[in-house]
């Protein structure tokens, strides 16, 4: 991960503990190539969390957007599963 990545997720993880009281629901949003490998994998990665999926596909058909609103033990819970998700070729997350 690089440098400017990393400060990123730090930033982000600060805010999350300073905004939030854990456990928290939180809502996750990816933009991703219309593909249903990529949407099943991050579709997947929520399994056995009770998480709510939404999936939208853009006007031309082109890009997917999926929305995800589970529950997240911690701040550091929510960062790993963004990492997780950076495999995903061509996402986006918002």
């Amino acid at each position: 991960m690089d440098k400017k990545t990393e400060e990123f997720y730090q930033r982000l993880k600060e805010e999350l503990i300073n905004s939030t009281i854990w456990p928290s629901e939180y809502l996750f949003k990816f933009i991703v190539p219309t593909d249903m490998d990529k949407i099943q994998i991050i579709e997947t990665s929520f399994d056995g969390m009770g998480a709510v999926i939404e999936t939208n596909q853009s006007k031309t058909g082109k890009y997917t957007s999926v929305s995800i609103n589970v529950t997240m033990k911690s701040a550091q819970s929510v960062i790993d599963k963004y990492l997780e998700l950076t495999t995903v070729e061509g996402i986006i997350s918002l």
